[in-house]
């Protein structure tokens, strides 16, 4: 198993931060890279035009092998997660009749764009919620997703896991229902991707959209897209200069080219060379790889163990782990419990923790401890 790597991060000894699910910490290499790429940028004449794609290229290729996906070209550099889901929505279209299958409380940038897009085509918003009943809540909200698609269902947009309690979503049984009614499948995998499998290759969704700033661990403000062949002759939401076909050749960039660049090309944002952000998530994505996603899911599973369960002895509900990611999983409070008391408790034992409602969303990684947990759970039982 891979060992704690809470040196690579700058984190004081005293504070116990379970919280990459809301913002990731930097690594110390990430920082480094950031600053080094300051301070290049305030010496423009050592940037060449090679500069403005060969790092993308390089970012483009390692997010690739982080999620299996064979072809660099179907990944694009965007901004954020609203942006690629826009993106998706544009070159979709949508029928009188049709409807699209969202998740109760799913993450408003996979919500509001279908909302729009289906009030305006005349089509129908299938939100599935989560049963409130807690025994086998999992396997009857994977049920109720299945069920709820049909003939009439024109896509399914879903997290890969839900980003407020973990909850993990049979992907592929969702994809293989989707394929037998002719629907898309479109994943927003913020919550998951960098710290959990996933196969693009098998799994084969038609898009994949990825906030950087959480489990990808990089800056803010630079995502990433997978889109299927489906996609290749799409629209683009802008029209800038950089995914046009040829756009290496800045002496001839007044000929003004039709074509765009191959595949997800097409789609990346404008200023993707950005020479301070994209470095940094290169050497974030670059250490992901080398960890791998497994060995973190791994590495969490090791530092909670059953140390919750003393908390479902006084009261408290969560997944059972086959059910939820060991990366991310929420804790239900009792009714009677003061939250005020909780979150004076948390603070007071420097617990950083998300609190959603009536549920604590704990995300650990590998710069945390069976001590971190241990606090956590002090901290809840003390209130």
């Amino acid at each position: 198993m891979i060992a704690c790597q809470r040196e690579n991060f700058s984190i004081p000894p005293e504070v116990s931060y379970l919280n990459c699910a809301y913002m990731s910490p930097l690594m110390n290499s990430v920082v480094e890279t950031g600053q080094k790429s300051l301070l290049r940028k305030a010496q423009p004449f050592k940037i060449t035009s090679r500069d403005f794609y060969e790092t993308g290229d390089e970012l483009r290729r390692e997010f690739a092998k982080l999620i299996n996906c064979s072809d660099p070209e179907r990944i694009a550099i965007i901004p954020s997660v609203s942006y690629g889901i826009a993106t998706a929505a544009k070159n979709i279209d949508l029928q009188k009749g049709q409807n699209v299958v969202v998740l109760g409380e799913q993450f408003p940038s996979n919500y509001y764009t279908w909302e729009k897009k289906c009030r305006e085509a005349n089509c129908e918003v299938i939100m599935v919620n989560a049963p409130e009943n807690s025994a086998n809540r999992t396997v009857e909200w994977n049920h109720r997703i299945l069920e709820a698609i049909n003939s009439s269902t024109a896509l399914v947009a879903l997290g890969s896991v839900h980003w407020s309690d973990g909850t993990v979503y049979d992907l592929q049984a969702i994809r293989d229902r989707t394929w037998e009614v002719g629907a898309k499948l479109i994943i927003d995998g913020t919550q998951s991707v960098g710290a959990m499998p996933i196969d693009i290759a098998t799994l084969q969704p038609d898009v994949l959209i990825c906030a950087g700033y959480k489990w990808l661990m990089c800056p803010y403000s630079i995502s990433f897209g997978y889109f299927a062949e489906d996609f290749d002759s799409g629209e683009p939401l802008e029209h800038n200069w950089i995914n046009r076909l040829e756009s290496e050749n800045f002496a001839r960039l007044v000929d003004y080219q039709d074509m765009y660049m191959p595949k997800a090309g097409r789609y990346q944002m404008g200023e993707q060379s950005n020479f301070i952000l994209a470095p940094m998530a290169l050497t974030a994505i670059r250490q992901l790889n080398e960890w791998t996603p497994q060995a973190i899911q791994e590495y969490c599973k090791h530092i909670v163990g059953d140390r919750l369960e003393t908390l479902r002895n006084r009261g408290f509900w969560f997944e059972e782990a086959k059910s939820r990611g060991n990366h991310l999983f929420g804790i239900r409070m009792p009714e009677d419990l003061n939250i005020d008391q909780v979150k004076a408790n948390l603070e007071e034992k420097s617990v950083f923790v998300s609190i959603r409602g009536s549920a604590i969303r704990v995300g650990p990684h590998l710069y945390n401890t069976t001590n971190d947990i241990d606090k956590l759970v002090e901290s809840l039982l003390s209130a």
